[in-house]
């Protein structure tokens, strides 16, 4: 493709992406599968280009409003927001001449249409500015909305501006080994005879790094099932679980099931693990992970809600329980800058809710002297600290564990927090943001491992 063929390419990808509900990772697939022709160089551009304009987003859009000639009276939205702001960012983030970017928006074939009078005048207005303006504010310099300030301020105090910043850059590939297939180490050596250099990550003793981005669909030791792509932030989640062989163990949340596959390696295929998920289209669509990983002691189960009758009818019957709760998704923005913009209050309400109900209901499943794992991929007290405190002010039968004392029995070393919960933060510690709080179920006061009374098939939720 020409450089001009990438624009187009990458302008259309953004319509796409603003233009749907589906995240911008989904929306992308979708965009290249019904584009075949683009080779895979051709794609890694396009989408560093699409993701350059979602991470600066907020900037980029201040500059559009600062600069762009002939407004519409009133402020109206200009006729191709998308080509305005690629073409920002080719001047403000790429440096390139006004001049530059008409040689390539030229309307030739597959390139983007010529530059119209305001359009050029745009560009050359912003030539030579830097992306960042002393008239910005923090929640347009920092990339995240005006609304959700006051969260992040109760969160980070006055750090919040550097751990945002952390959250504009683009993160890291990491891989988590699958232990039923190989050690660390051979899955190092088979990526070298692939061609791809990894490094192995600090926290995470599974974990593997990498700079490059390769398509690792194609390479053998993915099909092989020796490797899967995971956040080291969600490794040491389904670590934190500890998850032994031989237990019973729910992932309520599992979703397309990486912690699930995380446990079922740490429990060596032995005892048994329910993966649920009410999307149960993606809890179903996690079969061919886990074959390709060799994890064969996991029941796939769908449920109508988090009060599904399936939940009373096996109270008390598991030795590990795993939440990882729906929630704002603010600790992976380096992955998906999109999502920031499609959040609002009204669904950090709706969310603290369902992460509340969800506790509520899952907790049942806890048998005495085992562990519910709350966890999120969020950064928000509200989603993270504050329901731990409100469950374990409702339910004292449960007791919260402290993390340092799992990490060392489960992980060994020194433990990144001195807290009892977990937080964990782009800036800190090179990972997503994950939270995880570990409460354990306490036993009768007689010493019996007294369960709660089993519903019959059909009760109640």
């Amino acid at each position: 493709m020409t450089p001009g063929a990438r624009i187009q390419a990458a302008i259309e990808l953004l319509a796409a992406i603003h233009g749907g509900s589906a995240p911008a990772d989904r929306a992308a697939a979708a965009f290249f599968r019904s584009r075949r022709y683009i080779g895979g160089s051709d794609r890694r551009a396009v989408l560093d280009s699409a993701y350059a304009v979602l991470r600066q987003m907020a900037k980029l859009d201040w500059w559009v409003d600062y600069a762009y000639p002939e407004r519409p009276e009133g402020g109206q939205e200009i006729a191709d927001i998308e080509r305005a702001r690629v073409i920002a960012k080719l001047v403000l983030i790429d440096h390139w001449t006004a001049d530059k970017v008409a040689g390539s928006f030229d309307g030739g074939q597959y390139r983007p249409k010529s530059l119209n009078r305001s359009e050029r005048n745009f560009a050359k207005a912003i030539e030579g500015a830097d992306l960042r303006h002393g008239d910005q504010p923090k929640w347009v310099r920092f990339e995240y909305p005006a609304w959700i300030e006051p969260h992040l301020v109760k969160q980070f105090g006055e750090h919040y501006e550097r751990e945002m910043a952390a959250q504009i850059e683009e993160a890291a590939t990491d891989l988590r080994v699958n232990a039923l297939k190989g050690t660390r180490d051979e899955a190092i050596a088979a990526l070298s005879q692939e061609g791809i250099e990894a490094t192995t990550t600090s926290l995470s003793p599974l974990g593997l790094r990498l700079d490059s981005r390769p398509p690792l669909a194609n390479l053998k030791c993915f099909q092989d099932g020796l490797i899967e792509v995971q956040d080291e932030g969600s490794q040491l989640a389904a670590l934190l679980v500890d998850a032994k062989p031989g237990q019973r163990v729910v992932d309520f949340c599992a979703g397309a099931g990486g912690k699930t596959l995380a446990m079922a390696a740490a429990m060596k295929n032995k005892g048994k693990i329910v993966a649920c998920d009410t999307l149960k289209g993606r809890v179903e669509r996690a079969g061919e992970r886990l074959k390709r990983a060799g994890a064969f002691n996991v029941e796939r189960r769908g449920l109508e809600s988090e009060r599904d009758p399936w939940v009373k009818r096996h109270a008390g019957g598991f030795d590990r329980v795993l939440v990882d709760a729906p929630c704002s998704g603010a600790g992976t923005w380096r992955r998906n800058p999109d999502a920031k913009w499609r959040l609002s209050p009204d669904d950090l309400t709706r969310l603290a809710a369902l992460q509340q109900s969800i506790l509520e209901s899952a907790h049942r499943l806890v048998k005495p002297g085992g562990r519910l794992v709350y966890a999120t991929c969020s950064l928000l007290r509200d989603e993270n600290d504050a329901q731990i405190e409100t469950f374990l002010g409702n339910h004292p039968e449960f007791q919260l564990v402290p993390i340092a004392d799992v990490w060392e029995q489960v992980i060994g070393g020194s433990c990144p927090t001195t807290e009892n919960t977990l937080s964990l933060t782009p800036l800190r510690n090179g990972t997503d943001g994950f939270f995880v709080a570990v409460m354990e179920r306490q036993k009768a006061a007689s010493g019996t491992d007294e369960a709660p009374e089993p519903a019959v098939d059909g009760g109640e939720a």
